[in-house]
């Protein structure tokens, strides 16, 4: 491992990248990066983080804009939770390339516990208080009761809707009028419960807000 100090400029990567994982729970992009600093192209962000993992103050991990601290791959895997961004079609919730970073977030701090972290693109659910962007909390299961929040899997799509089971028939519910509910019918529809909703953490300018459900 390459121990050399770091210079001026891959100091300033180095605090942009740890300022976004604060952040936002996930690493910036080499856009983001080459946008935050007034570098003159992406290519000048790749050179400064293949620098930064030579020296062994990043790491990099098996996935799309895989990198973490040091540091923070030392915490124990308990007090982390997986977090998913856009799911690939057909590709399990939890697949290596859905994964887009590892939030310090201790799983027990949710009931029932949660498995992963989701991040909620849209307002579907605003008014049950789940907004764009918010990263909400998932307790893996293929089961949920009538009227519970869940992440479920509709063909190749995968959404955060209230389960509305009653009569044999099954929808899925938007908590946004602007949003028309989803019927789900089994003769044209390939339809699972993905996980539950426990809880959501929202990431701001100040500190991130955890939010459990119940």
């Amino acid at each position: 491992m390459d121990t050399l100090h770091l210079t001026a400029n891959q100091q300033r990567v180095l605090d942009c990248i740890r300022h976004h994982l604060d952040q936002h729970g996930r690493p910036p992009t080499l856009r983001e990066i080459s946008e935050n600093l007034g570098l003159s192209s992406h290519s000048s962000a790749q050179d400064y983080v293949e620098a930064l993992v030579r020296k062994g103050t990043l790491e990099r991990l098996p996935y799309h804009r895989g990198l973490r601290l040091p540091h923070r791959s030392r915490a124990s895997a308990a007090t982390q939770l997986p977090l998913v961004g856009r799911v690939a079609a057909g590709s399990p919730i939890l697949a290596a390339e859905n994964i887009e970073a590892y939030h310090g977030a201790d799983p027990d701090l949710f009931r029932p516990r949660a498995d992963y972290l989701l991040r909620v693109i849209g307002l579907s659910m605003r008014d049950a208080g789940i907004l764009d962007g918010d990263l909400i909390a998932v307790h893996r299961t293929e089961t949920a009761e009538h009227g519970r929040i869940v992440v479920a899997r509709l063909d190749d799509e995968v959404t955060v809707k209230r389960l509305d089971h009653r009569k044999g028939q099954v929808r899925l519910l938007p908590a946004n009028p602007d949003f028309s509910p989803i019927e789900v019918d089994p003769r044209r529809h390939a339809f699972a419960i993905e996980g539950l909703y426990v809880g959501l953490i929202r990431p701001d300018a100040a500190a991130s807000k955890i939010q459990r459900q119940g």
